[in-house]
């Protein structure tokens, strides 16, 4: 099972072809160019981002949220009520972060669909041993994070992360909105220019739901095994895969 929705199984909504949807990015990105011309601190808001989402693709969207806080679902659903939130369900999150989405999916106007792997976590023992994540953190997060949501992606024509350029590094370039070859359809990005303090600041001031573990020390969540609080001064996603040189668990790489 790759998918299961809270409330209304998620259904095929692909509609266009490829083509069409390229076409549809390099149209946004033609604009984007020419008013970043105009004027190059114009860069589309968030909030005018996620209308242009909901414009474009209504109920072939999906909003991928890891549930340290709802502020990408709460942006959208402005936009697209109803939108399906798909969160990968590993098996292996903090408590708090599945108290986040039950609150998520009582308080927000969206569907959530629980992503799970192929196997369950005893299932993924037996086959591969106790404490994969420990041996083959890559492998792990291969079996319970990206063969998921390539599974259910192909549902959809465009999907809305929350990934930031100043996370890491490796996100420092993080478009708006692109084509997704690995996946197969529209990347949005509309919280890529964001800080973290102006996501903080969102959740404030629009009493949107945060995962507790933000302030106990991991500005980054992951799964529990996998993640770490963070000490002052140290990059904000230090605490993932602590050990090893892995900075990304391989959803936006």
């Amino acid at each position: 099972m790759s998918a299961v929705a809270l409330g209304t199984p998620a259904v095929p909504r692909r509609r266009r072809s490829d083509d069409e949807l390229k076409a549809l990015v390099a149209e946004f990105n033609d604009r984007l160019e020419a008013r970043l011309a105009a004027d190059p601190a114009d860069e589309p808001t968030a909030d005018e981002v996620a209308a242009w989402a909901a414009e474009h693709f209504a109920r072939s969207l999906a909003v991928a949220c890891s549930m340290a806080d709802a502020v990408l679902p709460h942006v959208v659903a402005q936009h697209a009520p109803g939108v399906d939130v798909l969160f990968l369900d590993t098996g292996y999150h903090f408590s708090d972060t599945l108290v986040t989405r039950d609150i998520v999916a009582q308080d927000l106007p969206i569907t959530l669909v629980n992503v799970t792997p192929a196997q369950t976590v005893a299932e993924q023992d037996a086959q591969y041993g106790p404490r994969l994540w420990e041996r083959d953190p890559a492998l792990c997060c291969q079996l319970r994070k990206v063969e998921p949501l390539a599974r259910t992606l192909p549902l959809y024509e465009a999907w809305v992360t929350g990934v930031r350029r100043d996370e890491a590094p490796t996100r420092t370039n993080t478009p708006l909105v692109t084509w997704d070859d690995k996946n197969g359809l529209v990347k949005i990005n509309p919280l890529a220019a964001w800080t973290f303090d102006e996501l903080q600041t969102y959740a404030v001031d629009n009493q949107v739901e945060v995962n507790s573990l933000l302030s106990d020390g991991y500005p980054s969540i992951g799964c529990e095994p996998c993640t770490r609080r963070v000490e002052p001064g140290e990059d904000p996603r230090a605490g993932r895969w602590a050990g090893f040189t892995k900075t990304e668990c391989g959803l936006h790489t």
